[in-house]
């Protein structure tokens, strides 16, 4: 009985570590391809791989710390809805401004004006 000697070529190795580029695991190409031997795969990916074997990140941290994130997330998430209210609010008084000045024929913003986070004097609008 004669033992059967797998050749892969170049090629091929590229393909499979492309794929595992992309997010497959090795145990599945090994079984995908039928490819024999615990590193095989392990090494056309150091050969051919842009950045070599995937990591695992671990991370450990004390409850604290957990906690900590959490927090701080929570925080971000605050700060996100507030700057889209706060731009919201500026398209409306953006519009606002337009209206008025189409009602009124006055051009209210002014050549060489201070920054918008400066107070500014602007006549009341009156209804009616």
């Amino acid at each position: 009985m004669s033992k059967t000697i797998k050749r892969y070529s170049e090629a091929f190795k590229r393909q499979v570590v492309q794929e595992y580029e992309a997010g497959a695991t090795i145990e599945a190409l090994r079984r995908k391809y039928g490819i024999g031997g615990g590193s095989t795969i392990q090494q056309w990916i150091r050969r051919y791989g842009r950045e070599g074997l995937r990591h695992q990140v671990m991370r450990i941290q004390t409850a604290e710390e957990a906690d900590q994130v959490q927090l701080l997330q929570r925080e971000i998430q605050r700060l996100q809805e507030a700057l889209v209210q706060m731009t919201l609010e500026k398209i409306a008084a953006e519009q606002t401004l337009a209206l008025y000045q189409e009602a009124f024929g006055t051009d209210l913003v002014k050549k060489n004006a201070p920054a918008s986070s400066t107070p500014s004097t602007m006549p009341p609008i009156t209804k009616g």
